[in-house]
């Protein structure tokens, strides 16, 4: 059996999908501590964590189930640590055990410091995370992922680091759950006809590349949209239009996507990572303008 470093494990997690599920969490608590809500930093530190490893189980037996079901093959794009032969199924089983397990464990742990309707926050977002493969499959995979990357860790977030559910900060999962989404979005217009060979359903694949394309456009530049919207009617502080900037990037992604009939699906193939960049950057800037208006 070949032997692995530990950088080809944590390859095999897809760290650069990461910031999609840390970002709610830190846009949370920026959002929070811009509102002088009092903040358990410990426990925000704790919840950033385990969303990290809830994620990389995620993602280990995502790659799994498309291996197996012929989504992830020789000829497509994305993970190939199994289509190469550098990990095998039972190593990446295992793998995906042992990050539940840590994850359960820590979660478990926060409920008692915290309180029961962790719990169920906690235990939905595992089902999903367990069940998202099939979901995928059934064109369920956006529903599942601005669930499980906004509005379950933006509001578990908020109950873990001040005892109390605020459901203001859910008007900033909608951008950034948006943007997420557009992460698969990409991913799933780009593999239409593997994805149709390996006999699954995704959302692009029943409304058609083109309409799949300018619905991208729709995920990566209406946040923007709502951002202003949330600053004009005083949602949000006008220091969030820092975050505006980023549209120069949402743009460029757009006009990649958009350009699919003349350079094919190869010339965005990297899509779904620059997506991840795009989410990244948003976010940051989101936290820089929260933490502006916390002082100015």
């Amino acid at each position: 059996m070949k032997q692995h470093s530990f950088k080809d494990w944590v390859l095999a997690t897809r760290p650069w999908s990461f910031p999609a599920s840390t970002m709610p969490v830190v846009v949370t608590i920026a959002w929070l501590w811009a509102h002088d809500v009092d903040i358990n930093w410990w426990f925000g530190l704790w919840a950033l964590i385990n969303i990290i490893f809830v994620h990389a189980a995620g993602n280990v037996w995502s790659d799994i189930a498309d291996f197996r079901s012929g989504v992830d093959a020789d000829d497509t794009f994305g993970v190939r640590l199994l289509v190469d032969g550098q990990f095998t199924i039972p190593e990446f089983r295992r793998l995906s055990l042992i990050l539940n397990t840590i994850a359960v464990l820590g979660g478990i742990a926060l409920v008692c410091l915290t309180g029961l309707p962790l719990l169920y926050i906690g235990v939905a977002g595992i089902l999903l995370s367990l069940c998202y493969p099939r979901l995928k499959y059934a064109a369920l995979g956006d529903v599942v992922i601005i669930l499980c990357y906004a509005l379950l860790p933006m509001s578990g977030t908020s109950f873990i680091v001040s005892g109390a559910i605020h459901w203001d900060v859910l008007w900033l999962a909608v951008p950034v759950g948006l943007i997420t989404v557009a992460i698969l979005h990409a991913n799933n217009v780009r593999d239409i006809e593997t994805d149709s060979r390996a006999g699954i359903k995704t959302f692009p694949m029943l409304t058609g590349r083109r309409f799949g394309s300018w619905l991208y456009a729709f995920e990566v530049i209406f946040p923007f949209v709502w951002l202003i919207g949330l600053m004009i009617f005083g949602i949000a502080p006008w220091w969030l239009a820092i975050a505006l900037l980023a549209v120069i990037v949402a743009f460029k992604n757009v006009s990649v996507m958009l350009a699919y009939e003349k350079g094919g699906k190869a010339s965005y193939a990297a899509l779904d990572e620059q997506t991840a960049k795009l989410q990244l950057l948003f976010s940051l800037l989101l936290i820089v303008g929260l933490v502006l208006s916390k002082f100015l």
